[in-house]
């Protein structure tokens, strides 16, 4: 059997694209086209198998928008990957990734993974399949819930069909917020090589891919194949200028510049960079219990508990040091300037696929496929290193002995009297991914005429190994426990049974300042190695055919059957589970397996056909009984029409239902523990009585309430441990998707030229979505509650010890609610013009809700319009191609918001009204005003058939993200982080690929 390449005509008639990307619209074509099925494998010429469906069809014709790109939209366009290509607006419409901007953050899957969420619903509710056959889930770490992109071969991608609209019933429960498959190119002859660059104008950051792919074809058998390399180098933030100097950003008052609310540094006349909370951390200081002194500003005599080391203070009660508040200390290192922005990585990819026809079991073939992925990543981390030198220390100067500030892990069964706040340098962690995927199978002509059967059995693995050079908390108490030598050096007491102890420097400005040994550098730090590995193996086998004639055509038939199997193993490193690393984040094992086995049918009517007011009438309806080992069985359905009242003008809808069971991570995710800022205590530096809004009111009177004192200020990080939800009866989740829409493509005289726009309303609800929820919700829940109570809701969540340290426990639970609504537009135009071709394409999503709620008796909160959710999202590319020569022009458009964010925060879920006088109080004080987006790309290809060479600029304007406060969202410098805003800046491309057949 040989299958043929999409033709263009089928692009060019019958797909709306935007960067070649676009709703596929559900009219008919006269166009004869092939395609490759990629759920079914291939087909006779003149059948179609879209995303979306099991059905073998004779006319291009889905009844949902199906968004299309196209392997040389992506290299018009300068993606340097498939990842970035899925993750760009055109396919994403303005949702927030996970990307190469988390380095720093405990992020699903680990440092380094890319993942894709559709309509903003997550992830773990977004399918992704390879050739119609779904990716395991990739990366480290516990929390692996989502395909890994970086597994992805680009160098073999022929397309990708993406389906905005749920599934289930057709691939499973995972497919809630749609479907993206990635084709690869299996009419591939001869040798191909391709190289690509990316090289951003700043001069961090390139971007190198090398490929070569092959495919060979004979009578019976074919054999394609692909390697590839890519490699990302890492942005720091010292390579960007808008994120080196991170400010608070406060207002003070309506309209005034970003940061004039803030402490403004007596050495620049300017707000202070990298505040304690602003992104820096306590650094050069020593902690010593509330003393007098001199200030290091004022000058002047005072108390205070924080010192810097100063030889000019030579005279009051503490010479040697002056004191400082939280503005005047150091809270800035060089090195925090290397830190990535945008992590640096690197992968090989392998990619084999192959297919024999036979003269047995119904002509069958015989195929398989299998794809090999090594990603390695890096993100260098700053560390603070807090020593605790304990009370009536050696190492102590006797002026500090008799102190006492509190306990700590670097001082069991006793306190510390001082402690140095040392700025330690960058500390290394890096992940290896082996990623690795091997399916096969056989499908021919099954008993009755016309039909087809496919049977196939797949097995996947991800071997994660994460590393982190960690401080361990053990090694740093052993070095505090220390006797005198005869000589005034200093020994660990423990040395007779750990040789390899070395005793910690006394203290002295020097050591404030971090000049530490190098001998004891090396014992307090160790190379800390967690693995992960999940499996995963699939059997499936699926029927389909004609079942009678009807009016409109053949009645089509599908069934099958699915058994999937799939364990998670993640094993931290030692030290991390026993809890002995020192301010980074700790795990425990993630262990679980789970099996579900599914069947389905799929049923395709052509009611009518080419008679009055009904050019074509079709019906689809699907339906998948799932049983899983852990959360039992469940029914899904979707049904689906489209009826084109005359040839070009018609219209679709379809509505379905979903049901999800937690993936393994979230059922037996071991307690991972990460970190809040400070300032995020909602009881920590409080304003004075009669400057408190509504929400500071509440959580005063709370805060009293359990004896934290007026004017209490949080010094400590706060600690925050994410568990699996299986012990806490996490249950399945359920939801609706539905969506109606018209198509318009009129037959139109050549001189005129081709237009096409199709125009669909999408409504997506999740009931008792599976999310874990932040430490920051479970703070802000628990502290501005009217109805407080310290021991019930979600303040059973939340704890703090004897110095008001604070630990929050984050499960994952089952929400009540999760709602998406909104509109796509799809435009095309097309026509000759001056001797080539010009194609205009536009995509414009306009969301109406993208809400949700945590409990029943709440109302929706919704975030629609504010800075990381925008209402209004689009795309638009132009292309012109002459002869051998192609131009492009492309436009990204993610829009702004100049209210909705304060309306957004000052929300009450009880009443279901933002607070207008809250509303008021965050204008004066915050800035959350970003204006619209825009990213403007060029680019020129010239194809000569052997060679082709591609060269471009990605924004082009060097547009920066915008600016805001630093407060309600995570940010990178004062940008939003947020995978819509592009920190490279302009970027430079070319490409050059050689055919050899």
């Amino acid at each position: 059997m040989k299958t043929n390449r999409i033709k263009t005509a089928l692009f060019g008639a019958s797909c709306l694209t935007s960067l070649g990307l676009g709703a596929a619209p559900a009219l008919a074509q006269d166009t004869e086209v092939s395609i490759a099925s990629a759920d079914a494998g291939e087909t006779e010429s003149g059948t179609i198998i879209v995303t979306g469906s099991r059905l073998r069809r004779n006319e291009f014709s889905v009844a949902e928008p199906i968004t299309v790109m196209g392997r040389e939209e992506m290299t018009q366009a300068g993606f340097a990957s498939v990842a970035d290509a899925l993750q760009s607006n055109a396919i994403t419409q303005g949702s927030a990734q996970i990307n190469n901007y988390y380095g720093g953050y405990v992020t699903d899957g680990g440092t380094g993974a890319n993942t894709l969420s559709l309509r903003g619903l997550g992830a773990n509710r977004t399918l992704v399949l390879l050739n119609g056959r779904r990716l395991v889930p990739g990366g480290t770490r516990g929390s692996a819930v989502a395909v890994d992109l970086n597994t992805i071969p680009s160098a073999i991608v022929d397309r990708i069909e993406v389906l905005k609209a749920g599934a289930s019933s057709i691939y499973g429960s995972d497919a809630v917020a749609g479907v993206v498959n990635i084709i690869t190119d299996n009419e591939l002859k001869g040798l191909h090589v391709t190289a690509q660059t990316n090289v951003p104008e700043m001069g961090a950051g390139t971007e190198y891919r090398l490929s070569g792919s092959f495919g060979v074809h004979t009578d019976r058998l074919s054999l394609i194949g692909s390697v590839e390399y890519y490699k990302r180098q890492q942005v720091s933030y010292g390579d960007l200028d808008w994120a080196s100097c991170p400010i608070e950003g406060y207002l003070d008052g309506v309209g005034t510049e970003l940061g004039s609310g803030d402490y403004i540094d007596p050495a620049t006349g300017k707000p202070k960079c990298w505040t304690i909370y602003g992104g820096g951390v306590t650094i050069n200081t020593l902690g010593t219990p509330t003393r007098q002194g001199i200030g290091r500003t004022s000058g002047m005599l005072g108390n205070f508990n924080r010192w810097v080391p100063d030889a000019s203070v030579t005279t009051g009660p503490f010479p040697g040091y002056a004191g400082v508040s939280a503005y005047d200390r150091d809270s800035f290192d060089s090195d925090m300037l290397k830190e990535p922005v945008i992590t640096g990585a690197s992968t090989l990819t392998g990619f084999f696929s192959a297919t024999y026809d036979t003269d047995f079991l119904g002509n069958a073939q015989i195929y398989g496929e299998a794809l090999v992925t090594r990603r390695k990543s890096s993100s260098p981390l700053y560390r603070q290193l807090s020593l605790d030198y304990w009370e009536g220390s050696l190492l102590l100067p006797e002026n500090l002995r008799s102190g006492r500030v509190g306990s700590s892990a670097m001082t069991p069964g006793t306190y510390y009297g001082a402690r140095a706040f040392i700025g330690y340098g960058l500390t290394d962690t890096k992940q290896t991914v082996d990623y690795a995927r091997a399916m096969g199978g056989i499908r021919g002509d099954f008993f009755f005429k016309d039909w087809r059967y496919d049977a196939f059995a797949g097995k996947s693995w991800n071997d994660g190994r994460y590393e982190a050079e960690s401080f361990l908390t053990d090694r740093l108490a052993a070095s505090m426990d220390v006797v005198q030598n005869a000589d005034g050096s200093f020994s660990c007491a423990s040395l007779a049974t750990n040789p390899t102890c070395v005793a910690a420097p006394p203290l002295t400005g020097d050591v404030v300042n971090g000049i530490l040994p190098q001998e004891y550098r090396d014992y307090i730090v160790a190379n800390t190695i967690g693995n992960t590995k999940i499996r995963e193996t699939t059997f499936a086998f699926n029927i389909d055919g004609p079942l009678f004639k009807a009016p409109g055509g053949d009645v089509q038939l599908a069934l099958g059957v699915e058994h999937r199997k799939q364990s998670y193993n993640d094993q931290p490193d030692p030290n991390s589970i026993s809890g002995n690393l020192y301010g980074l984040t700790a795990a425990t094992p993630t262990v679980g397996s789970d099996q579900v086995t599914e069947a389905y049918g799929e049923l395709f009517v052509p009611i009518l056909s080419d008679v009055p007011l009904f050019y074509r009438l079709n019906f689809t309806g699907s339906a998948r009984y799932t049983d899983y080992r852990s959360y039992g069985a469940d029914t899904t359905f979707k049904v689906a029409g489209e009826w084109e009242v005359i040839k070009g003008f018609g219209f679709r809808g379809s509505y379905g239902t979903s049901y999800r069971a937690p993936a393994l991570s979230e059922q037996f995710l071991g307690a991972t523990s990460g970190f809040l800022s400070s300032a995020s205590d909602p009881c920590s530096d409080l304003p004075a009585a009669g400057d408190r809004n509504v929400n500071q009111q509440i959580a005063a009177t709370n805060c009293a309430a359990i004896g934290i004192p007026e004017g209490f200020i949080q010094t400590s990080g706060i600690t925050v441990y994410r568990l699996g939800g299986a012990e806490a009866g996490l249950s399945a989740e359920t939801s609706k998707n539905w969506s109606v829409g018209a198509v318009v493509m009129p037959d139109l005289p050549a001189s005129v030229g081709e237009i096409s726009l199709t125009l669909d309303y999408f409504s997506v609800i999740v009931d008792n979505g599976v999310s874990d929820l932040s430490g920051g919700t479970i703070l802000n829940r628990c502290y501005y509650d009217t109805n407080f109570d310290p021991n019930a809701g979600l303040c059973r969540l939340v704890s703090r010890d004897e110095n008001n340290a604070l630990t929050v426990i984050s499960s994952y639970v089952n929400l009540s609610q999760d709602v998406v609504k909104g509109f796509e537009l799809n435009a095309r135009y097309a026509r000759d013009l001056f001797g080539g071709r010009l194609i205009l394409n536009a995509n414009v999503t306009k969301y109406t809700e993208q809400s949700s709620r945590l409990f029943p008796e709440e109302y929706r909160t919704d975030r629609n319009g504010t800075v990381l959710a925008p209402d209004w999202v689009g795309s638009f590319d132009a292309t012109y191609k002459i002869d051998k020569l192609t131009l492009r022009y492309g436009l990204d458009w993610t829009d702004g918001d100049s209210e909705k964010t304060y309306e957004y925060f000052a929300f009450d879920e009880t009443t279901g009204i933002s607070d207008p006088d809250l509303v008021d109080y965050y204008k004066q004080y915050y800035s959350f005003i970003v204006p619209d987006y825009f990213l403007h790309s060029f680019s020129a290809q010239y194809d000569l058939g052997d060679y082709a060479f591609t060269i471009g600029v990605r924004n082009m304007f060097d547009t920066k993200p915008p600016r805001i406060t630093q407060a309600g969202y995570s940010t990178t410098g004062n940008a939003p982080l947020y995978s819509g805003y592009d920190y490279k800046g302009r970027t430079f491309f070319a490409s050059v690929a050689f055919k050899f057949d």
